[in-house]
C-alpha cells in the first residue's frame, strides 16, 4: 500500500472510531505473512484520558504530552469542550487545556458524547468541586463483564456527595461539599482508585484509601497531581492517603507509554513468527508480561529507546498464567497472547480472574480452527497462587492448532486486535468487520499494520 492510500484508511479508521460500532468498516487480510520492522507506542490510554479529566481540577492551563491519537481521547476531548475546557493541540501529540470558563453542560451533549465510553464517570469528583453538581448518562464501554459503578458512587458518598438516578443517568450534587473519607475498595479497581485520587485531592481533610489499585498508570495520575499541588503518599499494603488542599495548579506532563499496545504488538510479533521494535516500550512496565513471552518461547531485546520482540525459531512452549491486578499479569495482555498459544506444542491454560465475560473473542479463533475450551466456572489447580473469584473463568488452549481464514465481527478492543492478530497469522483470508472499535485503544493501528509489511485492504 503506498503513503496516501494509507493515510486516507487512518483517517477513515479514526472516523469509524468516534462512531464506535456503528459503521460496517472492515478489513481484508491475506494471512501468513510474518510482521517485521518498527513501530512507536505513545501514552498509554488508561493514563492519558484521566489526565484530562485531572486538567479540570486546575486553576491554570495543563499540558500533556505523548497523548495518542485514539478515540477515546476524542471521546474525553468534547467532554471538557462541552463543560467550558479549551482543548488545543499544540504539537504532534500534545494538548493543552484551559479550565478557566468551566460551565454546566447540557444533558444532552454529554449523553451523546458519553456512549461510547465509561470514562466520563470520572468527571464527578472534579464537576462536584468545580461546579457543585454533575451529570453522568448510561456508560459505554468494551462489553468484556461486570465493572461496578457502585465502587464510584459509593466512594463518592463517603465524600459527601448525594446520588439521585433518574432515567437520564446518575445526577449527583455536594450540598454542604466534599469532605475526606476512609475508604476501603472491596477489590482494587483502576477505576474507583482514580475516583478517588480525583475527588480526594480538593476534598477538605485526609482521605484513606484502602485496597487501593497500584498499576503503573495509577502512579503517574498520582505523579501528576503532586505537580498540580496535592499531597498524596503511597503507603504499603495498597494504602494511599491523600490530603486535601486549597487548590491545584496546571501540569506539565509526559504521559506514560501504553504497556498494553506495547505487549500486544509483542505477541503479534510471535504469532506471525515476525521480528517487531516496539520504541516507546520500557521494560520495568512489563516485567511480568516479558517473563511469560520468554517462558513462551519468545524472545526481545531491551534497548534505551524500546523492545524489539522477535520469534527467535524453535517450537513454543505452553504456559499457564494467571490475570490479576497489579504487580500480576494484566487482563488485557490475555487476549494476544492466546493467540500465540494457538501455535504452542502442548496445553496452556490461562486463569482470567479481572473479568467474567473476557474469553468471547475466542469462538472467532475456534471458528477458525484453534483448540480452546472455555471453562465458565474456572478451574481449580494446586498450582494457583492468585486467589479464586467468583466470577473467573479459564481457557484450556491446545497446541498447536493452524488457524484458517474467517469472516470476524469485532467484538470488543482487546479481543479486535487479537482478531487482527489470528487474521495476520491464518492460512488464507480473513476479514474482520466493525474494526472501528480498535481505534479507542490502538493509534493509528492502519499506518502500523502497513509498516510492519501486513498483506491487507482496509474497506471503510
Amino acid at each position: 500500500m503506498n503513503s496516501l492510500a494509507v493515510n486516507s484508511l487512518n483517517t477513515d479508521a479514526h472516523k469509524a472510531g468516534e462512531r464506535v460500532g456503528l459503521r460496517s468498516d472492515k478489513i481484508v487480510i491475506n494471512g501468513g505473512k510474518p510482521l517485521i520492522g518498527r513501530i512507536k507506542v505513545r501514552g498509554a490510554k488508561n493514563l492519558a484520558t484521566k489526565a484530562m479529566v485531572a486538567a479540570l481540577l486546575a486553576e491554570s492551563p495543563s499540558t500533556l504530552r505523548d497523548v495518542p491519537d485514539i478515540s477515546d481521547v476524542g471521546v474525553v476531548t468534547g467532554m471538557l469542550e462541552a463543560y467550558g475546557v479549551s482543548v488545543t493541540k499544540t504539537a504532534e501529540g500534545e494538548l493543552t487545556f484551559d479550565p478557566s470558563n468551566v460551565l454546566a453542560a447540557h444533558f444532552s451533549k454529554i449523553d451523546a458524547l458519553a456512549g461510547s465510553s465509561r470514562i466520563p464517570i470520572l468527571f464527578c469528583g472534579p464537576l462536584l468541586h468545580r461546579l457543585g453538581e454533575a451529570l453522568i448518562p448510561d456508560l459505554g464501554g468494551c462489553r468484556i463483564g461486570d465493572r461496578p459503578i457502585d465502587f464510584h458512587l459509593d466512594a463518592l458518598r463517603a465524600f459527601g456527595a448525594v446520588v439521585d438516578k433518574s432515567y437520564e443517568g446518575i445526577r449527583l450534587t455536594a450540598p454542604n461539599g466534599l469532605v475526606g473519607a476512609d475508604i476501603e475498595l472491596p477489590y482494587p479497581s483502576v477505576g474507583a482508585t482514580e475516583q478517588v485520587l480525583l475527588t480526594a485531592v480538593l476534598a477538605k481533610g485526609v482521605t484513606e484509601l484502602k485496597n487501593a489499585a497500584i498499576e503503573p498508570e495509577i502512579m503517574d495520575l498520582i505523579a501528576i497531581l503532586q505537580k498540580m499541588g496535592a499531597i498524596i503518599n503511597v503507603e504499603p499494603n495498597r494504602v494511599i492517603f491523600i490530603e486535601g488542599v486549597e487548590k491545584l495548579e496546571g501540569y506539565t506532563h509526559r504521559a506514560l507509554f501504553d504497556r498494553n499496545e506495547a505487549a500486544s504488538w509483542a505477541s503479534a510479533a510471535l504469532a506471525t513468527e515476525g521480528d517487531i521494535f516496539v520504541e516507546g516500550a520500557m521494560q520495568a512496565e512489563l516485567m511480568n508480561f516479558l517473563n511469560i513471552f520468554r517462558k513462551v518461547g519468545g524472545a526481545f531485546d531491551i534497548h534505551e529507546d524500546g523492545i524489539r520482540f522477535y520469534h527467535p525459531g524453535g517450537e513454543l512452549t505452553p504456559v499457564v498464567v494467571e490475570t490479576d491486578v497489579h504487580p500480576g499479569f494484566m487482563t488485557d495482555w490475555q487476549q494476544p497472547l492466546i493467540v500465540a498459544l494457538t501455535k504452542a506444542h502442548g496445553v496452556s491454560v490461562v486463569h482470567e480472574t479481572v473479568y467474567e465475560n473476557r474469553f468471547g473473542f475466542t469462538d472467532a479463533l475456534i471458528e477458525m480452527g484453534a483448540d480452546i475450551v472455555v471453562h465458565k466456572d474456572g478451574l481449580e489447580s494446586v498450582t494457583r497462587r492468585v486467589p479464586r473469584r467468583r466470577l473467573e473463568q479459564a481457557a484450556v488452549i491446545t497446541g498447536p492448532t493452524p488457524l484458517h481464514g474467517a469472516d470476524i465481527r469485532v467484538p470488543d478492543l482487546r479481543g479486535g486486535f487479537s482478531h487482527l492478530i489470528a487474521a495476520l497469522t491464518a492460512e488464507g483470508q480473513s476479514t474482520i468487520s466493525n474494526v472501528g472499535i480498535i481505534s479507542r485503544g490502538y493509534e493509528h493501528f492502519i499506518d502500523k499494520l502497513d509498516a510492519l509489511g501486513a498483506d491487507f485492504v482496509y474497506e471503510g
